[in-house]
């Protein structure tokens, strides 16, 4: 079975949040066109779903459902 060790997932997490933050602080700025106030939500925004990735994505680690291991392409 496969296992996502702590430091991956909190990789995948930043990751996340970058893509997160740029996408959101970009949204905000075509619609509001206030760089501070955009800076600070998207920022709020992302701490909080940085968070909540991470504790979603180690539940979903702990269950195997939809994992397979295929021995053949292990072997070679």
């Amino acid at each position: 079975m496969f296992h996502e060790k702590h430091y991956r997932t909190f990789f995948k997490s930043i990751t996340w949040l970058i893509i997160g933050f740029l996408v959101t602080f970009g949204v905000l700025i075509f619609f509001t066109r206030n760089w501070k106030d955009s800076f600070f939500d998207a920022s709020l925004i992302q701490i909080l779903k940085f968070i909540f990735f991470y504790i979603h994505e180690r539940a979903w680690n702990k269950s195997n459902y939809g994992q397979e291991i295929k021995l053949s392409k292990i072997l070679k």
